[in-house]
């Protein structure tokens, strides 16, 4: 049994402080917010972000961030994307040395061009930071239907210690050290689902889809190897894996601010109608700026930015995509003779 702070109260940090408290483990659950401390306290739910999922009478919840932090054995960290360096720097002063923070985020910060575990061992240098990734809607984790997930970390010895504290009988968690390759898949899969939503948005088929995936994860491994990760992660999980699922799942908001998009919604529109962080949006450009910095072509990505920050109609966006140049689909391969 392990003492646990969890930092972020929206849907994925419900949902996984109830998979923790389910795992035995002491669960403090912390929130800027005073409006969701006071409804967690008094209805034990979140009914905004996570209905139907009853959080344990004897979870903490509070807006003290030092008490959610000290004396805890490790922690979660698991506000939006954007929030990340801001919420790193306040918690720097009550972060003990060596203490582990799993950050379950997904994001790449546009200024720096910073992924969040970066960001926090920025922010946090005494810290022994680690990620946790891959298919993994908080609504199904709540309600304790079958997920598997992986656990990076830099030392063997923190991957499989926080693999033990995960692990359950509806929570399969692999470990891995390319904290990078996850990172990356974990985020640049948002612009891609964007997409997928304007797809179905603009009322195209499952062909489409089917491409859109096919292609979007040809596009996030060439630049993720380029920029160090490893191909296998990106034919993982944390690549193909939560790819697939965000683009697919009526629970992805990426997916549903995509689809409002295709409807003719603008950005900020469908943002406000998703209510929750829509990470591909804040994830968009840094991935065009990261394609240009490697030299790595990313059409999806470039199309997506057109849209969201051009005023390019999402038709035309789809149109430019057909009608690219043709060429082979994967240039590594040869005929028998040349």
């Amino acid at each position: 049994m392990a003492n646990v702070g969890l930092l972020g109260a929206g849907s994925w940090g419900t949902a996984l402080s109830v998979l923790l408290h389910d795992n035995g483990h002491n669960v403090t659950i912390w929130s800027i917010d005073e409006r969701e401390v006071k409804m967690l306290n008094e209805k034990r739910e979140h009914e905004l972000k996570l209905p139907g999922v009853k959080l344990a009478d004897d979870m903490v919840i509070t807006g003290d961030m030092e008490s959610a932090i000290r004396g805890k054995d490790f922690l979660v960290l698991a506000v939006p994307s954007p929030f990340t360096r801001e919420t790193a720097r306040k918690m720097r002063p009550f972060v003990a040395e060596g203490q582990i923070i799993v950050d379950v985020a997904k994001g790449i910060e546009e200024s720096t061009l910073m992924t969040l575990s970066r960001q926090i061992e920025q922010e946090i240098p005494q810290a022994d930071v680690a990620v946790l990734s891959g298919p993994s809607h908080a609504e199904e984790v709540g309600r304790r239907l079958p997920t598997t997930c992986v656990i990076g970390a830099k030392s063997r010895k923190t991957a499989e210690y926080l693999q033990s504290m995960f692990i359950s009988r509806v929570f399969r968690v692999y470990t891995s050290p390319d904290i990078l390759g996850i990172e990356l898949g974990g985020s640049l899969k948002n612009v891609i689902a964007l997409a997928a939503g304007i797809a179905d948005g603009l009322g195209y088929g499952d062909n489409t889809k089917a491409a859109l995936i096919t292609r979007g994860i040809a596009e996030i491994a060439r630049l993720g190897v380029k920029m160090g990760g490893k191909i296998q992660t990106f034919t993982g999980l944390t690549g193909i894996g939560d790819l697939i699922v965000t683009c697919a799942s009526v629970h992805s908001r990426n997916r549903k601010a995509g689809y409002l998009i295709g409807q003719g919604k603008t950005m900020q529109e469908a943002m406000d109608e998703v209510k929750m962080v829509v990470e591909g949006v804040y994830s968009a450009k840094a991935a065009a700026r990261l394609a240009r910095e490697y030299e790595v072509s990313m059409p999806i990505v470039d199309e997506v930015n057109a849209v969201l920050f051009e005023g390019k109609s999402p038709a035309e966006a789809v149109d430019d995509l057909m009608q690219r140049e043709s060429r082979s689909e994967n240039t590594s391969l040869t005929w028998d003779g040349e």
